[in-house]
């Protein structure tokens, strides 16, 4: 089994997982064959990748650490309980107001009782990368993202229940804030203007401002949404704080939120490859991040699941088919296609000596 794009989907491929709508029905079943017709109903929704079933991939498991079904609960409940947030009145909230907040708030711990209970049922490396992604608000799917692997980081921490529930619930609201910042100004296809840049840092005080004024949420969750740009050498915003100064919360958060953000597409810029992703965080290691939260991330995170086709430098073509705990950046992969030619599949391991010179240069499903 692997994981492709809607785009490079020919009809007469076999689904080898099944697709679910967004208050999780079954959409298509596992082993349908896709025709023509169905990829494009499925373009029409906004799905983008899928699971398939194929000589080339048999043999390959893909582990969800958590069910698509949930994943694509989670965004729907995440979608509306973010959009009420943003239309609670600081100044004179309504007793319905503060009722459909109350039960936003509560639809969001559930949901991380339920994504808590399945990183707690797999402990193995999280596999987010390798998931069937939508095209939709990236500012939900973000937040949703950084939630997961916040929580995660946490658990790795050791961290009591309670309070892996609130680094969860503040990292599902860091960019709340957001919401208030125009559409054209979050998806700007170029550089932000000075004036432009400093609407966009706003985000994080408009987002502590309405949370720290929500009595079902605490104000350590609130201080999520403000710190998680915050950097150790105080080159952060919006209050420059340094070192301890900065909550253990948001220093978990910062590693978080930025590894989604620059592996995720945007209209602005294309993905990043999680090992460069990884190597961005790490050249910030001490001055912008904390050591012990990059190296707790990089055992507890896939950069590179199974399932994934990826090019290699010299053209060659594969698919993962192993995770190197030793290695991140170098898994092993079943070679599939030498330059534009299909070739009987074989077995490479990256992180061999004689292999060192090759490198990932294209991951299919994460552009």
């Amino acid at each position: 089994m692997r994981l492709v794009t809607l785009e490079r989907c020919q009809a007469g491929v076999q689904l080898g997982k099944p697709i679910y709508s967004e208050n999780g029905k079954i959409l298509l079943s596992k082993g349908t064959e896709l025709t023509d017709s169905f990829i494009a109903r499925l373009k029409k929704l906004n799905i983008y990748t899928v699971y398939i079933d194929d000589d080339a991939s048999e043999g390959i498991d893909i582990l969800e650490s958590i069910p698509v079904k949930v994943l694509n609960e989670a965004t729907a409940t995440i979608t509306e309980g973010l959009g009420t947030l943003s239309e609670f009145n600081l100044s004179k909230p309504t007793l319905q107001a503060m009722i459909r907040t109350e039960k936003a708030v509560a639809s969001f711990q559930s949901i991380f009782k339920e994504i808590i209970n399945c990183l707690n049922e797999n402990r193995t490396v999280l596999n987010l990368l390798a998931t069937t992604k939508i095209h939709e608000n990236h500012v939900y799917t973000h937040s949703l993202n950084v939630s997961i692997y916040a929580c995660q980081l946490a658990i790795e921490n050791g961290l009591s229940l309670k309070a892996i529930e609130e680094i969860g619930l503040g990292a599902l609201l860091h960019d709340l804030g957001k919401i208030f910042v125009s559409p054209d100004v979050l998806n700007k296809p170029g550089r932000l203007t000075e004036a432009e840049f400093e609407l966009m840092k706003s985000h994080s005080e408009l987002g502590f401002n309405i949370l720290r004024k929500v009595h079902e949420v605490p104000l350590v969750v609130a201080h999520c949404a403000l710190q998680h740009h915050e950097r150790l050498d105080g080159a952060g915003y919006p209050r420059g704080l340094k070192g301890n100064e900065i909550h253990p919360y948001a220093k978990i958060m910062s590693v978080a939120d930025v590894f989604d953000a620059v592996t995720s597409h945007r209209v602005y810029r294309p993905a990043m490859l999680p090992h460069k992703a990884m190597e961005l965080l790490y050249a910030g290691s001490g001055t912008q991040f904390d050591t012990n939260q990059l190296n707790l991330f990089k055992n507890c995170v896939a950069i590179y699941p199974q399932g994934l086709t990826v090019k290699l430098n010299d053209g060659r073509t594969g698919i993962v088919t192993k995770y190197n705990f030793h290695s991140v950046g170098r898994p092993e992969i079943r070679i599939i296609r030498e330059k534009d030619q299909e070739v009987t599949p074989y077995e490479i391991d990256l992180s061999r000596n004689g292999n060192l010179t090759l490198e990932i240069v294209e991951a299919d499903a994460l552009l």
